[in-house]
């Protein structure tokens, strides 16, 4: 299963850039960072860790997906006008602005719409952790919307980058207080 993983991983990399038709200039660049950056990664090595993948795992696995797919959506809506010229199909080219803005938000905001229920199945209350940073997320999506276009979204890229460590660190650390406690 880790070479299958592996192996995966490598071809999605290079079908992402490469190749007559990448990814990255189609409506999927988005689902597949949530797909390699969130389900085969935590799982991946959930499994590998514990040889099995547990349901607060596989919610884990959407929570972070979600997030490391939004900061491609940050990118993707700071290039529309000019992936739009070069014949680039990305989800904000394909679908608009505010179907962007749409998905920006939804991945945004739903990673902690899962955080009661991780809390619940692991009866690790500490999991709840990461709503601390849900302030910051809101303020976040305003200021996308906001955002004038061009170079001003790349502090929004990072921000946003910033978000999903500091989900990911108090999420592992709300689990391990959980074990600790538990």
């Amino acid at each position: 299963p880790v070479l299958a993983i592996g192996v995966a991983s490598l071809l999605a990399a290079l079908a992402y850039m490469g190749g007559p038709r990448p990814i990255a200039y189609t409506p999927y660049g988005e689902l597949t960072v949530f797909v390699f950056f969130g389900l085969v990664a935590v799982n991946g090595t959930d499994w590998v860790l514990t040889g099995s993948v547990g349901p607060v795992s596989l919610m884990a696995s959407v929570a972070i997906g979600s997030l490391a797919a939004a900061a491609l959506a940050v990118n993707n809506h700071r290039d529309i006008a000019h992936d739009r010229l070069v014949g680039r199909r990305t989800f904000a080219v394909s679908f608009g602005p505010q179907a962007s803005i749409g998905l920006f938000s939804f991945l945004l905001i739903a990673p902690f719409a899962l955080l009661p229920w991780m809390a619940v199945w692991a009866d690790a209350p500490a999991m709840l952790l990461p709503l601390l940073l849900m302030p910051a997320a809101l303020q976040l999506r305003r200021d996308f919307i906001d955002c004038p276009p061009g170079t001003a979204f790349n502090e929004l890229l990072f921000r946003t980058f910033r978000l999903e460590l500091w989900f990911a660190a108090l999420l592992s650390a709300g689990a391990l207080l959980g074990r600790m406690l538990g």
